[in-house]
């Protein structure tokens, strides 16, 4: 699939060999950029597809957020970011889940300072965005 080395090291250490159905189908689309609408059942590896992707597509140079994952449930979000760190750990990327439930200050905080992927639920990006802390305009995904 043409992946980075560190992104390699990243999924081998993540405990994944051999991308499922849904990896294989939908990855490559979605790091080329195009819309795509992936449903499977639970446990084929949706949440790491959308991970792997996204790490896949974050320049590693810039400190802008790059990425922005809307989720329709807390839960999902903060598992979206956790699978991203895991992943991107020898990339060094910065996620972060905005989500209502935690601290709005910390939201901020993240957003400022060096987040490259937002994974977090609408009404909280919402809110992010009404408060002129995060702007869309930097996202390309």
């Amino acid at each position: 699939m043409n992946l980075k080395d560190e992104l390699l090291r990243g999924i081998y250490n993540y405990s994944f060999e051999k991308p499922s159905a849904i990896q294989q189908r939908a990855i490559r689309p979605i790091i080329e950029g195009r819309d795509v609408v992936a449903q499977a059942q639970s446990g084929t590896g949706k949440t790491s597809m959308i991970a792997l992707a996204s790490c896949q597509t974050v320049d590693t140079s810039s400190r802008e957020v790059q990425v922005l994952i809307l989720s329709p449930t807390r839960e999902l979000a903060a598992q979206i970011e956790k699978v991203i760190l895991a992943m991107g750990n020898y990339m060094s990327i910065q996620a972060h889940s905005c989500i209502g439930g935690k601290s709005v200050g910390e939201d901020i905080r993240k957003l400022e300072n060096e987040v490259q992927v937002v994974s977090g639920t609408p009404g909280r990006v919402h809110d992010m965005i009404q408060r002129e802390v995060y702007a869309l305009d930097t996202s390309n995904y």
